[in-house]
């Protein structure tokens, strides 16, 4: 079998899709707070205009206690991720540069009903993974995850470090990453074929003194700071593209004033970067009783217990629900042929070790937390579990491990 290449993709915190999904699971943190039983379905859009920029609060949202002061929230959360400025892109903290409507209901109560007795939130199919590729790598040891997307993600969580830290007071909030890899006949990662940095940057040619040398500069500092920061150094060769703002340049404005930004539409990159299926449904700004959310993270969880016990080199697991109802509807499980059992051993043992009844995952996995911001930007899983008490779906049980393993 010959080698193979495959390519994952992420966008930096200020990226205009990431800006709305941290607004809206600023939004369900904020209501969390408040009752930790709070249903919230929340989306954001944004778009920037030549003279004023524009926020969207639509959705669903019970709370019960003090309302969230949604449009407070939208604006801090833009100017926390660095839109404070028309120039860049948006200036979230004038009322005169930027309008914000809310358009928010509570939930149906039809929906309520379902939920209230501990039923999923909706009907839907969600998908979990796990893989040891990126096991042989120091810095990502215990991540379990496809060596594109956690490096790609790794990449644009950062591009915003060196913007917030100050490393590169030049650069802007909106990028994006991309991470080529090439893998050996027998599935194991060789080598990166190519690394994509694009990122909005200030107008360096005062500095520089021509186009050029701006060009050059960017690339050599995006290069020293953000890629060989991250990339293994194993995995850069001499034959290894590394391609900086391909199209040249991407200088203010950017964000919402270059594209309209919208929560949920980079689902792939909040997941495995391709690498596994996905249900379809977005994360961010639903609360834990949407099962797209929650049983994703379960998923996830029971995924990488199956690949760190041992069990499998690969696990992809499938779980589906119908709403209202409090048990799934199935449970598949896929081992690519890397399983020391077979799948539907390995399925057997899941269903004897893991509940995953929707209130189950919720108490299990410590749903009820305003944990969700954090979450919105860099990817969902292969995250440091110890962060603050997020990532619950990260963290690995050795006892549950052991249980899998037992015949």
């Amino acid at each position: 079998m010959s080698e193979r290449l495959f390519t994952s993709e992420s966008v930096s915190s200020g990226h205009p899709d990431k800006l709305c999904d941290q607004v809206s699971d600023a939004i369900l943190d904020a209501c969390i707070s408040v009752d930790p039983f709070a249903r919230v379905a929340v989306e954001t859009l944004v778009k920037g205009m030549e003279n004023k920029s524009l926020i969207v609060l639509g959705g669903e949202v019970t709370v019960n206690g003090e309302i969230p002061d949604y449009e407070k929230i939208a604006r801090e959360t833009c100017a926390k991720v660095g839109y404070n400025s028309h120039a860049i892109g948006m200036d979230a903290t004038s009322e005169d540069l930027c309008e914000v409507r809310v358009a928010i209901t509570t939930q149906s109560p039809d929906i309520s009903d379902g939920v209230n007795v501990g039923g999923a939130g909706d009907q839907g199919m969600m998908f979990g993974y796990a893989c040891t590729e990126s096991e042989s790598f120091p810095g990502l040891i215990g991540t379990y995850m496809p060596l594109p997307s956690i490096l790609s993600q790794q990449l644009t969580r950062r591009l915003t470090e060196v913007r917030e830290k100050d490393i590169l007071p030049w650069v802007r909030p909106d990028g994006k990453s991309q991470v080529t890899i090439e893998y050996g006949g027998d599935g194991s990662p060789l080598r990166a074929s190519t690394i994509v940095l694009a990122n909005q940057h200030e107008d360096l040619i005062h500095r520089t003194g021509s186009l050029e040398s701006e060009r050059e500069f960017i690339h050599e500092e995006l290069v020293r700071h953000v890629i060989t920061h991250v990339i293994p150094k194993d995995l850069i060769d001499s034959e290894t593209k590394i391609i900086v703002n391909g199209t040249g340049r991407f200088v203010d404005p950017g964000g919402p004033y270059a594209d309209a930004g919208l929560t949920g539409r980079k689902i792939i990159v909040d997941t495995y970067g391709g690498s596994a299926p996905h249900g379809g449904g977005a994360f961010s700004g639903k609360d834990p009783t949407k099962v797209d959310r929650s049983a994703a993270y379960m998923a996830r969880w029971v995924a990488k217990h199956v690949v760190a016990s041992g069990l499998a080199d690969k696990c992809t697991i499938q779980v589906a629900y119908a709403i209202g109802r409090d048990e799934p509807v199935s449970i598949n499980v896929d081992t690519h042929s890397t399983g020391i059992i077979s799948d539907v051993e390995i399925e057997s043992r899941i269903s004897q070790v893991f509940d995953f009844s929707p209130k189950n995952i919720i108490e299990t996995l410590e749903l009820r937390n305003p944990i969700y911001f954090v979450s919105a930007s860099g990817g969902h899983f292969g995250r440091d579990p110890t962060n603050s008490g997020h990532f619950s779906w990260e963290r690995i049980i050795p006892e549950k491990m052991e249980m899998l393993r037992k015949e």
